[in-house]
């Protein structure tokens, strides 16, 4: 009977060794998890440990490899939520040597592969990430959102929306366990829909669900939209609850300066930036200072820009919950640092703040701050429409016009208005306070 039973122990423990996905492996494969975004995929592999791995690709049907070294796992892939348009499944398959567990990948087409590690960070531990794109590349949904007038003589005013973090990237992690994440994207989503209702502007999103998107992709995509305008929506944190209130930064000079560099070392982008001329100059190294001064002006020129919409976007921010900055702060956010695109990171409040955190995962609070964001976007266009959109053709032919009245000055007629002296001088080319009888003027929006 002792035989018998050390017999059967042995048997038990062969099979167990020859299985593909052993559960005793000194790491453990815990859960996988799938984000899909529009054009790509992010999968995370949750393991026990600080995986050593490789991977192949395989043709016929496609098919990426990976194999993790001394893991197993007790998983079962079949009930993985997969809603990826490029995974058909993930699956266990026999490994070439005792020890490793092999992950296969069934895909849908020809994929560009990239594999990483991540530490253990708060809610997540050890984590093996495989991002896959479509290698044939496509046209992005972004691109397609950029649209003109049915006569293609004015387009739309093009407002580029981030919703930070996503997918994989929680973000911050308020005291009840909201993920910033799902709060920024409920915000930008109301915006969006505030931006597409106004006619002379368009709204396109860097992410419409859970799901990352890497932070150069997200300028680019603003990019490839011909955004007038990138707003990147957040919720702050810190260390103590205390901290409170909402906030608008810009890039800083420190940071633009450095990108300037970088954009300046990358030739091949300078006819992305600055159009025909950058055709010019990048087959030119003697010409460089001109794509140097060109680059500046660029991005003098988006950094204004972006300090009076911030400016505008504190004033209706104010009026409806606590500034913890009143002024527009400057810093190096990645997501910022287009020459190009005027760039703005509104932080929503502190989601590390008990109350805070419970005011942002309202939805009548959230409205307010998209409709507070909104106005600030466009009184900013309405005043400063760019020329060739319908919006400045709309502004120009709808301007109301005053006749001037004996006794009446240019402070008087600004009060009458509700506008200031500065903005009536300017909207008239004048260039003193004086005004005479009978004398037209044009009255900019207030």
């Amino acid at each position: 009977m002792n035989l018998k039973h050390t017999f059967f122990t042995c048997a038990v423990t062969m099979l167990l060794l020859l299985s593909p996905n052993t559960s005793w492996a000194a790491n453990q494969l815990d859960s996988v998890r799938i984000w899909a975004a529009p054009e790509s995929t992010r999968v995370v592999f949750d393991l026990t440990q600080a995986p050593r791995y490789d991977s192949f690709s395989l043709t016929g049907p496609h098919r990426l490899v990976v194999d993790i070294q001394d893991a197993g796992s007790k998983i079962n892939l079949d009930k993985i939520a997969n809603n990826s348009s490029i995974i058909k499944k993930i699956r266990f398959s026999t490994p070439p040597k005792k020890g490793m567990l092999r992950l296969v990948m069934d895909l849908t087409k020809p994929v560009k592969s990239s594999l990483f590690t991540l530490p253990p960070t708060a809610p997540y531990g050890n984590r093996l990430v495989v991002d896959l794109e479509d290698a044939a590349g496509g046209s992005s949904n972004v691109q397609q959102s950029v649209s003109r007038s049915a006569n293609q003589s004015s387009r739309n005013i093009i407002v580029a929306i981030d919703a930070g973090h996503g997918g994989e990237d929680p973000g911050s992690i308020g005291p009840s366990g909201m993920h910033e994440k799902r709060v920024v994207l409920e915000i930008a989503k109301r915006l969006a829909r505030k931006v597409d209702s106004t006619p002379g502007m368009r709204a396109v999103m860097t992410r419409s669900g859970d799901y990352f998107v890497n932070l150069n992709k997200r300028s680019e995509l603003a990019r490839n939209s011909k955004a007038d305008l990138l707003i990147s929506i957040h919720a702050d944190a810190f260390t103590s609850p205390q901290p409170r209130g909402a906030s608008v930064w810009v890039l800083s000079m420190r940071r633009a300066n450095s990108e300037i560099g970088r954009w300046l070392e990358q030739k091949e982008k300078h006819s992305e930036l600055l159009g025909g001329a950058g055709e010019i100059i990048q087959n030119s190294d003697s010409e460089q200072y001109l794509a140097m001064t060109l680059l500046d002006m660029s991005m003098n020129s988006s950094m204004a820009i972006s300090h009076s919409v911030a400016g505008d976007i504190l004033r209706d921010l104010d009026s409806i919950t606590h500034l913890h900055k009143r002024k527009p702060e400057s810093a190096s956010f990645a997501v910022l640092k287009s020459p190009d695109i005027p760039s703005i990171l509104v932080e929503t409040g502190f989601i590390s703040n008990p109350g805070e955190e419970r005011l942002l995962s309202n939805g009548n609070h959230q409205e307010k701050l998209a409709n507070a964001i909104y106005k600030g976007v466009l009184r900013y266009f309405e005043n400063n429409p760019p020329a060739d959109t319908l919006m400045a053709k709309t502004t120009n032919s709808s301007n109301t016009k005053h006749n001037v009245q004996r006794g009446e000055s240019l402070s008087i007629i600004a009060q009458r208005y509700r506008v200031s002296v500065s903005s009536l001088k300017q909207a008239n080319n004048l260039k003193s306070d004086v005004v005479r009888i009978g004398q037209t003027l044009v009255i900019p929006r207030a």
